[in-house]
């Protein structure tokens, strides 16, 4: 249908595990893990290019659930690699008090286990009270490549979701040169609402990225803004390693975490960050404590 935006979701609905598209109207899921038994969950999808007739039968027929009758998971339920790209924004090196530039991106990994679904809550652990936000548009890879040219990185994004990175602060400076532990606490993060394909997708540099925190706007930026666009940073990427799909991309945050405000303003249990793009969505996050003892 023309001016239908496309949404892929990955959910729970009656203690299954499935994914979907939403309906037009934003309510209804249509079961493609139970319409295409052969393509239970959006990571085989992205595997074997099934994502345009996924489409073709979403576009013919009618809801099977509601959505508000589902749970939101991640929306790549099983990433392949999981790149994070930092200090990506204009003013982001000011916020590190760092004058110096760099021609080559700073990239950094996480693993699934640190990242939620959609209006999940992000878990602030008790060794530390100094959990972050952090917005970010997320890429994901659907077609297979090495060397990939900046001029053809477009072909090979399967769509974008949106991500936030959260963060333990503390914990990134327990060594020198490493943020893997800042970055990995398990459901620190989150990736969602859904997929919403490239081909429904304009200039990406026309992209508006913004995080509320409780209502309040903390971070609010273009991708026009980006050192390395992300055509680069899959160019730059698949120099050393392959893109498969089903891969994802944390494309960078904007200046205004908490970690930069004046003083710190850390997230606490009952906060609520929204991560929006116009174009594709809003994730939705609670905080809780872990349920530790």
């Amino acid at each position: 249908m023309e001016g239908f935006l496309m949404k892929f979701v990955t959910c729970r609905y009656k203690g299954t595990t499935t994914w979907g598209a939403v309906t037009e109207n934003g309510a209804g899921v249509v079961d493609l893990g139970r319409r295409l038994p052969d393509v239970p969950n959006l990571s085989v999808a992205l595997k074997f290019g099934q994502l345009a007739d996924a489409k073709k039968v979403a576009s013919q027929v009618d809801a099977d659930f509601a959505l508000a009758d589902a749970e939101y998971e991640r929306t790549v339920p099983f990433p392949g690699k999981i790149f994070c790209i930092g200090v990506n924004y204009g003013g982001r090196n000011a916020e590190y008090s760092d004058s110096t530039s760099n021609n080559k991106p700073s990239v950094f990994v996480r693993f699934p286990e640190s990242l939620t679904g959609h209006k999940q809550p992000l878990v602030r652990p008790p060794e530390s009270v100094q959990l972050d936000y952090e917005g970010e548009i997320v890429a994901v890879i659907g077609r297979r490549g090495r060397r990939i040219p900046r001029s053809q990185a477009r072909d090979h994004i399967a769509g974008l979701t949106l991500g936030n990175e959260g963060t333990i602060r503390d914990w990134l400076r327990h060594a020198k040169f490493n943020v893997t532990q800042g970055k990995n606490w398990e459901s620190s993060g989150s990736m969602g609402p859904w997929l919403v394909p490239i081909e429904e997708i304009g200039n990406l540099e026309d992209l508006r990225l913004q995080t509320r925190v409780n209502g309040e706007l903390r971070q609010d930026d273009t991708v026009a803004s980006m050192a390395f666009p992300i055509e680069f940073q899959i160019e730059y990427l698949s120099t050393f390693i392959t893109l498969e799909p089903g891969d994802v991309i944390y494309t960078g945050t904007p200046t205004g975490a908490g970690a930069r405000l004046d003083p710190p303003q850390w997230l606490e249990p009952g906060d609520v960050v929204e991560v929006s793009v116009n174009e594709i969505g809003t994730l939705e996050n609670s905080i809780q404590d872990e349920d530790f003892f």
